[in-house]
This record gives C-alpha cells, sequence and structure tokens, in this order.
C-alpha cells in the first residue's frame, strides 16, 4: 500500500460541522430492517402491531392481512412459543431463542430461526435464516470447540486475540477478520487479523474514531452482534412507520436485523466490503474492542454461526479481562514493593528530602519515570532527568493553581502551553500540602511512536458540504507522534495516591515528635526564665554589698594598704560592678520574655533625637557625626522600643573607636525605608557606623546570648545588648539582622509592623503549629514554608511580581 502524505486538510469549521452531524445520526431508529429475515412487533395479547415489509413475502399475502391480526396467522403453533417466551423476559435488551421453524414458504429453504426480545414497551419477534430446525445449542458446541480447548495454550493478550481471529474466520468463511481494540479516544488499533490471500493486510493499522461515532459505539455495548448480510440490500421499511403502542419510530437499538446507517453502508464498500459482521469485545463494562469479518460479496451466516462467534467474543471479553487484571495485578504488587522499600529507607532518616534524593533508582522505579523533583520547605531537589530549577519553579508556580491532590499528563507541553521538551515530556506530580508548595514530581522522556493509519484520520469526510460522506481512501497513512511521554497507567496513579497518604504519614509522625520536643523545650525555656530571674533577682543584693563594702576598704582603710593591695581592691570594685550590670541586663532580659506589651504610637524620630543627644552630652575625645533620618512613628511598646534604640546607638559610639586613626571622626547614621518582598507593611529602622564592623562569616552569632565578635578586653560589654533587640523585635512581629566588613562599619537592621502584630510566644506553639512548620523535616536549614500562589491567569501564570521567586525564598 501506498504512503499518503499529501492529502489536503479540509476546513477545520466544515470538518467539525459533519462530524457532530454525524454523531447525531438516530441510528437506532432507522425505519427498516435488513432483508435477509422478518421482524414482528407484537401486542400484548399476540396480535401483529407492526411488521417488516417483507412480512408479505414470508406470509404470501398482503401486509395488511398481517397487521392486526395474530402471529400464529404467520407462524403458526411456533408463535405460541413466541407469546410464551416473551411473557417470561424480565430483562429489557436480552434476546432470547424460542426455536427453529421450516420456511412457510418452502420448506426447502433455509429454516428459520425465532429470537424474541423486549425493549421500550415493544415484543419483537424477528425470524432470521438458520443451519436447521434442530436444537442450536447442539450444534453451536462443535463450532467453538477447538476455540476453547485452545485458551490453556494461550498466556498473553495478544495470543488470545490471534486465536480468536482464526477461528471465528474458520467458522465463519469470511474472507477477513481482524481484532482491534480502542484506545481512550476512541481510535481502533488492529492488533490481530485472519485472512484470505486476496484480501489487504490491515494489521497494526490504526482507524480514527470518527470511523466509528460515539452512537455507534454505544450500541456496540449494547447489542453485541451486528451483521450486514449484503452492502447492495434494500432496507424493509416498518409498517406502519410509527408504532401503534408507542406513537414513535421504533427503537431496533437491540434487533439483530436493524437496518444500517448509508454512510456506514458507503463506508464498507470504499473499503471493498460487501459483507461484514461485528462482535464486541466488551472488558469491565466498557467496549475494549471488536470482532469485524469483512467479506468481498454478499453473505448470510447461519443463526448457529453468528451465536458461535458471539459466544467466542464473550469468552475472549472474559479471557482478556483476566488476563489484564492478573499481569495488571502482577505489576501493582511490583510497585507496592518498591515502594515498601522507599518507605522504608525514608522512615530511618531523619530527613526524608534526603532519603528520597538518596535513592533515586527506587524513586523513579516507584512511577516507572526518568526523572523526579521535590519541592519542600522552599528547596528544589532535583532527580535522574530533571528540568533545571527555573523550569520546576515555573511547573510548580503553574501546578499550585490546580485544586487536584494528584496531577498527571503524557502531553505537558500541550496542558502547560509551553513548547515540548523530549526529556520531559510527561508529568506525574503530587501535591503534598494544601497551603504550601510541597510537591514530589516525576518526568518521562519523551517516546516517539510511528502510527500506522489505515487512510489519512484527517480526511474522513473528504466532502466539505453540509452532506456527509465517508473517506475514500484506506491506504496506509503513517504518522509519527512527537512530543508524549507513555500514558500514566492505572496502577501507577494509585501508587503515587498511597505514596502521598504514607509520606503524609511520615511528616505526621515527624510533625508529632516537634510538637513533642516544642512542648518539652517550651517547659524548659519557662523554668528557665523563671531560674535566670530569681538568681539575677537574688544576686543583685550581694553584689551591691561587695562593691559597697569595697569601697569602704578602699576609703578608710587604703593608707594601711600596700600599693598591690589598693590593686586588689580596684580588681574587686570592678569585677562586683561588671557583675552587677551583668545581672541587671540577665533581669531585664528574662523579663522581656515574660512582660506583657502595651502598644501605643511611638514617634521613632523624636527618640532618636533625646537618645542622640544623651551620647553628645556624654561624648568623648573622639568626634561624632551624627544623622538622623526620616523616622515615622509606629505602634510598638514604648519602653521596649526605647531600650531598642538605645543599645544600638550605644553598641555604634562603642565599635566606632578607629584605633588606627583616632582623630578621624566617627559617622553614625539612624534611619528607616519601607520594607518590601517578605517585609511588605513593616518599616526597617537601621543604625550605621563606620567603626571596627565584623567577619559576616560570624553574622549569625551576632544577636546570640554572651556572644562576642570582638575581645572582651578591647570593647565593655555584656554580651546580651543585641540578644534583647533581637527578643523585642520579634516579640513586636519584626525581624533583625545585620551587615558588615571588617574596619569598614556595620549596620544593623530592625523591621516593626506598620500594624501591631505581635509575634507568637514560641513556649505557647501548638501540636497543629508544629505540624504546620514541620521544621524537623528540613534539612538544618531554617523553615521557609511557601504559601501557593493564590492567584494566577488563565495560561497557569502567577499574576504576583514574584510568584516565581516564591520558591526561592
Amino acid at each position: 500500500m501506498s504512503n499518503v502524505q499529501s492529502v489536503s486538510e479540509p476546513n477545520t469549521h466544515d470538518m467539525a460541522r459533519a462530524l457532530a452531524d454525524c454523531a447525531r445520526e438516530p441510528i437506532h431508529i432507522p425505519g427498516g430492517i435488513q432483508p435477509h429475515g422478518f421482524l414482528f412487533c407484537v401486542a400484548a395479547d399476540g396480535v401483529v402491531a407492526q411488521a417488516s415489509e417483507n412480512v408479505a413475502l414470508l406470509a404470501q399475502k398482503p401486509l395488511g392481512d398481517v397487521l392486526g391480526k395474530p402471529l400464529s396467522a404467520v407462524l403458526g403453533d411456533a408463535a405460541t412459543l413466541a407469546i410464551e417466551a416473551l411473557a417470561s423476559l424480565d430483562a429489557q435488551g436480552v434476546p432470547l431463542y424460542v426455536g427453529s421453524i421450516d420456511d412457510p414458504r418452502d420448506p426447502r429453504l433455509s429454516p428459520l430461526a425465532i429470537v424474541v426480545h423486549r425493549h421500550e414497551g415493544v415484543a419483537f419477534v424477528e425470524l432470521e435464516p438458520a443451519r436447521g430446525t434442530a436444537d442450536v445449542f447442539a450444534s453451536m458446541y462443535p463450532l467453538v470447540r477447538t476455540f476453547t480447548n485452545r485458551l490453556q495454550e494461550v498466556q498473553s493478550v495478544a495470543d488470545l486475540t490471534a486465536l480468536a481471529a482464526h477461528e471465528v474466520q474458520r467458522i465463519t468463511g469470511y474472507g477477513r477478520t481482524l481484532v482491534y481494540n480502542f484506545d481512550d479516544d476512541g481510535n481502533g488499533h488492529v492488533i490481530a487479523e485472519a485472512l484470505d490471500e486476496a484480501y489487504p493486510s490491515y494489521m497494526d493499522q490504526r482507524f480514527p474514531a470518527s470511523d466509528i461515532p460515539p452512537q455507534a459505539r454505544a450500541l456496540y455495548l449494547r447489542n453485541r452482534i451486528r451483521l450486514i448480510a449484503d452492502a447492495d440490500y434494500a432496507p424493509s421499511p416498518l409498517v406502519p412507520a410509527l408504532n401503534p403502542v408507542t406513537q414513535t419510530p421504533t427503537d431496533l437499538t437491540y434487533a439483530s436485523l436493524r437496518s444500517v446507517s448509508p454512510l456506514h453502508v458507503q463506508y464498507m464498500k470504499n473499503m471493498g466490503t460487501w459483507s461484514s459482521m461485528s462482535m464486541s469485545i466488551v472488558v469491565r463494562g466498557k467496549l475494549w474492542g471488536l470482532i469485524s469479518c469483512h467479506h468481498a460479496s454478499a453473505r448470510v451466516p447461519p443463526f448457529e454461526v453468528r451465536t458461535a462467534c458471539e459466544h467466542i467474543a464473550q469468552v475472549l471479553s472474559l479471557q482478556v479481562e483476566a488476563k489484564e487484571d492478573r499481569a495488571e495485578a502482577e505489576y501493582r504488587l511490583e510497585l507496592r514493593r518498591r515502594q515498601s522499600q522507599l518507605l522504608a529507607t525514608m522512615a530511618n532518616t531523619d530527613h526524608f528530602i534526603d532519603a528520597l534524593a538518596n535513592d533515586p533508582r527506587e524513586l523513579l522505579a516507584l512511577t516507572n519515570s526518568t526523572g523526579a523533583a521535590i519541592v519542600f520547605d522552599g528547596r528544589i531537589v532535583p532527580v535522574g532527568n530533571a528540568p533545571d530549577e527555573a523550569t520546576i519553579e515555573e511547573i510548580v508556580a503553574w501546578l499550585d493553581s490546580t485544586s487536584d491532590d494528584i496531577y498527571s499528563t503524557d502531553d505537558l507541553a500541550a496542558a502547560w502551553g509551553r513548547p515540548a521538551n523530549p526529556d520531559h515530556a510527561g508529568m506525574l506530580a503530587l501535591s503534598i500540602s494544601k497551603l504550601f508548595r510541597n510537591y514530589v514530581i516525576w518526568f518521562r522522556a519523551e517516546v516517539v511512536r510511528t502510527l500506522k493509519w489505515a487512510g489519512d484520520p484527517r480526511a474522513k469526510l473528504t466532502s466539505l458540504s453540509a452532506s456527509l460522506s465517508p473517506r475514500k481512501s484506506f491506504d496506509t497513512w503513517t504518522e509519527t507522534v512527537r512530543g508524549r511521554s507513555s500514558p500514566w497507567r492505572q496502577a501507577e496513579l494509585e501508587i503515587a495516591v498511597e505514596f502521598r497518604t504514607a509520606l503524609l504519614g511520615i511528616v505526621l509522625r515527624r510533625a508529632e515528635e516537634l510538637a513533642q520536643l516544642a512542648m518539652e523545650l517550651g517547659r524548659a525555656n519557662e523554668e528557665l526564665e523563671g531560674f535566670s530571674y530569681t538568681v539575677s533577682h537574688d544576686l543583685r543584693a550581694p553584689l551591691r554589698h561587695i562593691v559597697g563594702f569595697a569601697d569602704l576598704l578602699r576609703e578608710m582603710e587604703s593608707a594601711k594598704l600596700s600599693e598591690r593591695g589598693q590593686h586588689f581592691v580596684e580588681r574587686i570594685i570592678g569585677a562586683a560592678r561588671f557583675g552587677g550590670k551583668l545581672v541587671d541586663d540577665l533581669l531585664a532580659f528574662s523579663q522581656m520574655g515574660r512582660a506583657a506589651l502595651r502598644p501605643q504610637s511611638v514617634d521613632l524620630h523624636a527618640l532618636a533625637q533625646a537618645l542622640v543627644a544623651d551620647e553628645q552630652r556624654n561624648a568623648g575625645e573622639r568626634p561624632i557625626e551624627w544623622h538622623v533620618g526620616d523616622l515615622p512613628s509606629i505602634p510598638a511598646d514604648p519602653v521596649l522600643i526605647h531600650v531598642v534604640l538605645r543599645n544600638l546607638i550605644e553598641n555604634a559610639v562603642k565599635f566606632s573607636r578607629l584605633r588606627e586613626d583616632p582623630n578621624a571622626p566617627a559617622v553614625i547614621e539612624v534611619s528607616s525605608r519601607p520594607g518590601d518582598g517578605e517585609l511588605a507593611g513593616q518599616c526597617v529602622v537601621y543604625v550605621r557606623d563606620n567603626g571596627v564592623g565584623f567577619d559576616m562569616r560570624y553574622v549569625d552569632k551576632l544577636f546570640g546570648v554572651f556572644q562576642r565578635l570582638h575581645r572582651a578586653e578591647e570593647f565593655e560589654g555584656t554580651g546580651i545588648g543585641l540578644a534583647s533587640v533581637r527578643r523585642i523585635v520579634e516579640r513586636h512581629g519584626g525581624k533583625t539582622w545585620a551587615e558588615g566588613e571588617l574596619n569598614r562599619g556595620a549596620t544593623v537592621y530592625f523591621s516593626l509592623p506598620l500594624t501591631f502584630t505581635p509575634d507568637t510566644n514560641p513556649r505557647d506553639e501548638s501540636a497543629m503549629a508544629a505540624v504546620a512548620r514541620l521544621a524537623a523535616l528540613s534539612t538544618g536549614q531554617p523553615f521557609r514554608p511557601v504559601p501557593k500562589e493564590s492567584g494566577a491567569d488563565a495560561t497557569g501564570e502567577p499574576n504576583t511580581s514574584d510568584g516565581a521567586d516564591a520558591v526561592r525564598r
């Protein structure tokens, strides 16, 4: 067959309209039957209410003499069996074989099988050609015996369908028998074939879904066998056109003699087929595929043969379902084994992110993927052949706009609206949190597929007019599909959901441990603060006594003390005074975490000016240039904010002693700027000096209790000042940080909300708050939960300026 590549694209609008017309064709009420059999619609009293026009030939009298008369007038004693069978039927649409009779016209003609069924309140009696008048089931078993005996020999679905194709062709004598199954889009794929030499092969070719429109597939699901005996047949219409019982066109969904669409008949002729018979393969309640027989001339297989083929299709359906279920069950067991191993590794580590990243083989095998990405706590950990971090950030921002816990696609480019990347054509994403940007994402590489179509699927409707026309060409048309991965199997989606549940269990267990630890630390913190308060308070009096008695000793007995003794007294006084200052600072520090905040509007500019004036009155020999910038009024506790600014200004003065050039002026600036980014809605205040500065490698120690970045002999102080600053600012809901450079100065920043929002005391953290933080699951880094973007445009792009950067924060 030729490879057709030059078919012009039909007009899209006309094509869509034609396909829609095809899908709306009422093929279940064609108004007539195929003339190789006869049909009666019988009233409850056994009277013929409606019949096919060709019944006149069977009865050898005008049709008017049949309508309104008892069925027995045509079928004789067999009519009684048919009426009784109809009365016993409970299920709608289920055909029941009653028996076979000689043809009333001539006993030498083929016998007629009688089949009855009920549908939509109408009782049907059909007569079809049969082999004989003996028990049809006795003659059917020899036809299917070979097929049933060989079922034990085949192990795969492919072998099953091949066996079915050959047996159906042997039984029916049709020139070509195909077995094909439908994909999720309704396209048919020929997976088995048996044919005579004169017939072209369609093996491994595909038929577009438009060849069998949705309403036709729905009929195949309800009526499992369909015969077209002669493509040149003239339909035998039903008389009268409207059923006298329902006053509507008669629904022939379950009638085996139902006339078919003229469009389909022309389709058969274009294919070189004058007779066809199809049996449905139904798996798990869905139309899995068809056994389709084709013949180059008219052919009427006897009723027994059709029944045998229908039985083969039913057995094949059960076998396909069993083998698919078995293969799927084995695959599910393998996936669960991999999941168990992965979860065991995760359960034995403190940080589940590292456990996943350190075992990439099992993580990727869990969903048969080529790459993965773990997005958690503001981190992105790529695994295997994953996209770069910037691309992952964009994907995650897009996923934020979806509400599903699991999202999968085998065509990421089309779903995302971005150019295809062969390495990441498919994606399966798990959302671990409803609130935070935490995901596990798997990727699959592109699988290039070459599809052979039985004709160009774009040319299904060659006419661009409003009327329908079936496609004319069935020459092989080759299509190369790129940009798509292998589809995600149901077992893989299910194991992903199970993995998410198990992962949440691990996260919850870790969070519960964290919550318990947080509560224990809270109690210890309370006890420590109480202890420090008590000790600090009780030490104040002894230290004051030491200073007082040492002063008296120096004044009253200095003449009797040697120079060395006087030096000892001075050392005692200095050490006791430092201890007293340290105790005072400790007491103040402990009170900062216990005392209630009393917010009111604080004029930072006036406060800074007052503190600068105090420093100027106590200025030493070194000159200081003061620069006080714009400082707003903010809601805060005035006493504690006074402590913050005083500590920072005193530190700036203390560390501005540049020994290399003591005559050079010290420059100290106190100013502010609006907060941005995560500090939006806050005021950032800073104190900058040009003093000794510090090494940024040790900036984390700067705000710790008793932490020093300089020698105590060079700069006085207890090492508690900046720790107090941090505690006060955090209690106000703000943040502290610093920047510095050795011998070039330092800048200490703190932010305060423009609306008073005090921070929750850490010792009051609940278990749920601990779960939200999940700090125990991070890899030693500060916990930085990244909220999902609440707003996204139609393309999935966040409509905030810093949406993609949220992951980095």
